[in-house]
């Protein structure tokens, strides 16, 4: 028997409402499985910038609420406790993707501390999240400082759509291990970052503390990570300066001038965190 249009219509709203709110059911309760994942997979990048990880969930897990402690601080390398509202700010919650959007002297920035075994007093190296451009969209790392928080430890670097075989290479461990003995500041104690160089020798022992060896066919990809850590480096400078000085970053110190504009080198995209 041929249906009238009106029940046509019924039914396939009725059967549209039913699958929709059947969605939203599934999306609602896989949230708590993938925020979960994103906290391991956070926990795992922080751990990866100072050591080798090849550990099951609860080891990394154990690993780092064993040997990992954080705070946050300012642009003036002071700690912030708690926001606007008064509610707590804690480091592994903070969305560098997110502060990315906002301009750098209004932004929070993470520090994770990797303490000796045993010790949690005693701070073994200072590991700082970093995000910046690539060459067709975000890129993000992990910068693990030794203890004289001048000499790089450990490098992780991840990135959106990198381009496979030249500039996803980033996220090569051969490649982040180029960063390892590199320095930061030079002789005369200025900033200087380290330079990815443009071409690539295949050889990183020709290059001196401030230069890595770089990435055939990527130059560009190469640049925003250059980019990328000459930026965030120099908004933790005044926190670095404060923990070399012996001070604590708690209270409130001398203004710092704007930091340099942060280079743009790809067409803008929605802003990710740090694991997207």
């Amino acid at each position: 028997m041929q249906q009238s249009n009106g029940y046509v219509i019924g039914f396939s709203a009725g059967l549209t409402i039913i699958l929709g709110g059947l969605l939203a059911l599934a999306a609602t309760s896989l949230k708590p499985a993938q925020r979960k994942a994103l906290d391991l997979d956070t926990k795992t990048q922080i751990l990866s910038a100072v050591m080798d990880i090849d550990k099951s969930k609860d080891d990394v897990l154990g690993l780092y609420e064993r040997r990992i402690k954080s705070t946050v601080v300012d642009i003036n390398g002071n700690e912030v406790t708690t926001g606007p509202d008064g509610s707590p700010i804690v480091a592994e919650k903070v969305e560098i993707g997110g502060e990315y959007k906002k301009a750098p002297e209004q932004r929070l920035y993470p520090v994770f501390m990797l303490t000796e075994e045993g010790d949690s007093s005693k701070v073994e190296s200072y590991i700082l999240p970093m995000y910046g451009n690539g060459l067709w969209d975000k890129i993000w790392g992990f910068v693990a400082l030794e203890k004289d928080l001048n000499t790089i430890r450990g490098v992780v670097f991840d990135h959106k759509s990198e381009t496979p075989g030249l500039g996803a290479r980033i996220a090569e461990r051969y490649l982040q291990a180029r960063y390892k003995g590199k320095h930061i500041y030079d002789e005369s104690g200025d900033l200087v970052s380290v330079t990815m160089v443009k071409g690539e020798s295949g050889n990183d022992t020709n290059y001196d503390d401030f230069h890595v060896d770089g990435m055939s066919g990527a130059t560009l990809t190469g640049k925003g990570v250059n980019n990328m850590l000459q930026a965030y480096l120099s908004y933790y400078e005044p926190f670095i300066k404060k923990v070399q000085g012996g001070d604590q970053p708690t209270s409130p110190g001398k203004e710092v001038p704007a930091p340099p504009s942060e280079p743009v080198h790809n067409v803008d995209s929605t802003s990710l965190s740090l694991n997207n």
